[in-house]
């Protein structure tokens, strides 16, 4: 039997029933399911202010571009990010028409607060912190280095869907927080993500951005009454970075089963744990003591990892790898060197099979076949 790396989890019969109403009321779009999963996304997370957005890219774009023009900051001045994440974090920067300067990674593959510190120039503005996997690694420690440089802290919690810290969900301590539900996270949508801003009036100006700069959206609009309810203005150039009422739907059911799916990642990462820690040859990328992580990805460091994956390849078997170095792709060629650890670590990890068809027995197979051939 073929072991895939992702494998989504639908309750099918239960988001059919969201999307024909939807179909039913012909209400697609904005506003309508938006609404309600946007209310129990701030009640699962405790986390303020949650706004539904058609992906995590998009929030993280409309995060920097609103404290840039909120602050006043220039072209080119500086957000410290990570090489090892999916080069939409890095791309975002970029849109904002901002530097992406690269820290260095520890062996949580998060942020090391050491080179984070080692990096802050006096165009330093911003701090983007990517949870990789679920991990929060030296979060805490990037929290406090924020607050004592007065920089501003945005959370790409891609991977963090259900992550939480001493009880409470990750995020309550950034300036903006963005989730996503792309169709292979633990809360799978087909495509949408959730941005939560601690400043009401961050959030205010967000959904109004995310609707192209309009102050009044569609659904406000039909809803209310008076003879000029039709009736918006338009207040600054925005973008078409709304949610729809479809995902939502979809959202809505995944939600309430984020807790239970995440329980059961959490045992999957046991299990490949007790395997592989026999084994001095491979090395497994642990995550924090005080952190319930979400678990969206198990990985493990070999020097031999690509002959590993054909390995496993023979055998119906497809990992991953998350990420390679993104200061090896051309555009971002300027930084090659400065970050000695996410390159060794992007040639050495792989992603391990993760999601709800996942076995005891899958893992017994995976685990066997990695102890066999790492070297």
């Amino acid at each position: 039997m073929t072991t895939q790396l992702f494998v989504p989890s639908f309750r099918v019969d239960e988001c059919l029933e969201q999307i024909r109403e939807c179909l039913e009321k012909g209400w697609t779009g904005l506003g309508f399911k938006t609404i309600e999963f946007e209310k129990a996304w701030s009640e699962y997370t405790q986390l303020p202010n949650s706004h539904f957005l058609s992906s995590n890219t998009v929030g993280l774009h409309l995060a920097l571009h609103i404290f840039k023009t909120k602050y006043g900051w220039k072209d080119d001045d500086e957000v410290i990010v990570t090489p090892l994440t999916f080069v939409s974090s890095n791309h975002a920067v970029l849109y904002a028409g901002l530097k992406p300067v690269f820290a260095d990674v520890d062996d949580s593959l998060c942020l090391d607060p050491l080179d984070v510190e080692k990096k802050i120039t006096s165009k330093t503005k911003a701090v983007m912190f990517v949870g990789i996997g679920g991990n929060v690694g030296s979060y805490e420690r990037i929290v406090e280095i924020c607050k004592s440089k007065g920089l501003k802290l945005i959370l790409d919690a891609a991977h963090m869907a259900g992550t939480r810290v001493e009880g409470r969900h990750v995020g309550h301590d950034a300036d903006v927080t963005i989730f996503s539900f792309q169709a292979v996270k633990n809360l799978p949508t087909a495509d949408s993500g959730m941005i939560c801003f601690a400043d009401q009036e961050d959030d205010q100006r967000a959904r109004k951005l995310s609707w192209l700069g309009i102050n009044k959206d569609t659904f406000t609009r039909t809803t209310s009454k008076g003879a000029y309810k039709w009736m918006y203005d338009v207040e600054e150039v925005g973008f078409k970075y709304h949610g729809n009422s479809i995902m939502a739907g979809i959202g809505i059911v995944q939600l309430k089963y984020l807790d239970r799916d995440n329980s059961y990642r959490r045992q999957l990462a046991e299990w490949y744990s007790q395997e592989l820690l026999k084994s001095s040859k491979v090395r497994v990328v642990t995550h924090s003591e005080t952190c319930e992580s979400s678990r969206h990805l198990f990985q493990i460091r070999a020097t031999n990892r690509d002959e590993l994956m054909l390995a496993l390849n023979e055998n119906d078997i497809y990992p991953g790898v998350h990420y390679r170095d993104n200061t090896h792709y051309r555009m971002f060629a300027y930084a090659e060197g400065t970050c000695l650890n996410a390159g060794l670590i992007s040639d050495e990890v792989l992603s391990l099979p993760m999601h709800m068809t996942v076995t005891k027995n899958d893992i017994d197979k995976i685990t066997q076949l990695l102890i066999k051939y790492a070297k």
